[in-house]
């Protein structure tokens, strides 16, 4: 049985579909082309923390780290749809009914490795529990619903991805 090809659509430099697709992974882009991401803080509304996980140790990438939910908006996929199923797939908590939704968006330029990519920030607040949480196990390693304090400790260690490109969303009240 064959894996199924993801594909992602190719954006310009101003965040503008160029209709053509690329395959999930493939760094194929120009200098001035974009793929788009998603990242989504999930805040507990009745203590004001936030739901953050670990990554799997088998990642290639940042093994053992902690993040929020994120990952790459799919061919034709809106980037809240996209956002509201990452967050769904790597921790099982649904926040379509929860408060809030964009925040605002960065983007990181890598000439000449054909990965760049604009990031879409999320933030939703909501009241779950933690028997709520279901880890995705290819994914992650475990939770925390982490203070503000905690996730600065994480960042100040060096093990925490994307803080400081997305602290105003913790730090915004």
């Amino acid at each position: 049985m064959s894996e199924k090809v993801e594909y992602w659509d190719i954006y310009d430099s101003n965040k503008k579909l160029t209709g053509r697709t690329m395959k999930r992974n493939d760094w194929c882009l120009a200098d001035d082309e974009y793929h788009l991401t998603v990242l989504g803080v999930v805040r507990r509304k009745r203590d004001g923390k936030y739901l953050i996980t670990r990554r799997s140790m088998d990642k290639h990438w940042a093994p053992g780290w902690w993040e929020v939910s994120g990952g790459a908006c799919m061919a034709g996929e809106q980037s809240e749809d996209a956002v509201k199923r990452e967050i769904l797939e790597e921790t099982g908590i649904d926040v379509k009914d929860f408060e809030g939704g964009y925040m605002f968006t960065y983007h990181r330029e890598n000439p000449g490795e054909g990965d760049n990519y604009f990031v879409d920030v999320y933030r939703f607040t909501g009241d779950f529990e933690e028997c709520d949480v279901n880890n995705q196990v290819t994914e992650t390693t475990g939770f925390m619903l982490a203070s503000l304090d905690e996730i600065r400790a994480f960042d100040e260690q060096g093990i925490f991805l994307h803080y400081q490109s997305i602290k105003q969303v913790f730090e915004d009240r």
